[in-house]
């Protein structure tokens, strides 16, 4: 393929940061022609990210400067609040970019596409500007989906994130040596993934997240009360249906482990345990937050909106 379409990054210094530049770097449609870092400016990306081989260096670019590379697509990879003004740049100077979004600022957002494929992608109507959904809202989400119209109550959902999920800045979430033996809750009511998933299903979530001493990964574990009484077979088949055609997702009988979805792309949806009276269903869901919960979405929904095939460039047997 010899037409491709540039590509940027801005705030790539992150971990997720990290893994975009892997994928871009295989990816057969797209160029990566700049990353944008204040911290590493001026420092050779390939000094920093396994697998690149490039000549490429990081910059320091404020949104005016990032507007001027006239990048055929945009990733916005910054911490939420900082979005806006790269995007009043580009709307100015590049309005035909098309913009990807990592952070929370334009989830609720309806002029922007919300972009968990494997839920919203008969939504997507060409839209050029394109939220990314959160790694625990991903999970939350296609694991409640199924078995929507059943539900009597508020699904509950209970996580555990390696420490990637908390970035790169340094806190108590991602410092090793305090969570060491330890299982650290925070936001325990309105967290933003919470909120994120109730808007877009379309009903009240119960989220109750987690830190844990592993680096990467993340587990999400929720009840379902339904309105009536159900049988396994039925709950289990209902999954099955619903995610037969999504490579990305895999349904299975057993619980999954975080330990083995690291590095993976996918999502593992399973453990499906159904109470006695038959009204309160368990379900497990696994998916790495830096790839299937952030970078591996984002080249899905990119894909897309380039017009090349959706899986374009995602290993899905690594």
């Amino acid at each position: 393929m010899t037409d491709k379409k540039t590509i940027g990054i801005v705030g790539a210094r992150g971990h997720t940061g990290a893994e975009l530049i892997r994928l871009i770097a295989d990816h057969p449609a797209l160029e990566l022609v700049f990353v944008s870092s204040r911290e590493l400016d001026g420092q050779r990306v390939a000094d920093h990210i396994d697998g690149y081989r490039g000549e490429l260096s990081y910059a320091s670019l404020d949104p005016e400067g990032v507007a001027a590379q006239k990048a055929d697509v945009v990733i916005l990879a910054l911490p939420n609040g900082k979005a806006a003004p790269y995007v009043e740049a580009l709307d100015v100077v590049a309005p035909d970019t098309i913009m990807l979004d990592l952070s929370a600022d334009y989830r609720f957002d309806e002029r922007w596409y919300y972009g968990l494929p494997e839920l919203t992608r008969e939504r997507w109507r060409c839209e050029r500007k394109i939220s990314n959904p959160g790694c625990y809202a991903t999970a939350m989400q296609l694991s409640i989906a199924p078995l929507k119209d059943l539900l009597a109550a508020p699904p509950v959902c209970f996580g555990v994130s390696g420490y990637s999920g908390a970035g790169t800045t340094p806190s108590d979430r991602n410092d090793p040596e305090k969570l060491r033996d330890n299982l650290m809750p925070y936001s325990l009511t309105g967290h933003m993934h919470e909120k994120e998933a109730s808007r877009h299903l379309g009903l009240p979530v119960e989220f109750l997240p987690h830190v844990a001493p592993h680096f990467r990964g993340l587990t999400v574990t929720t009840n379902l009360y339904l309105a009536r009484q159900a049988k396994l077979d039925e709950v289990v088949q209902r999954y099955r249906a619903r995610y037969e055609d999504e490579p990305l997702v895999t349904v299975q009988n057993d619980a999954p482990w975080v330990s083995k979805i690291a590095g993976k792309h996918h999502v593992e949806i399973g453990g499906f345990t159904l109470s006695v009276d038959g009204k309160r269903l368990v379900v497990v869901a696994t998916l790495d937050n830096l790839l299937k919960g952030a970078a591996t979405q984002a080249m899905q929904n990119i894909n897309r909106a380039i017009g090349v095939p959706e899986l374009t460039g995602i290993p899905l047997e690594s």
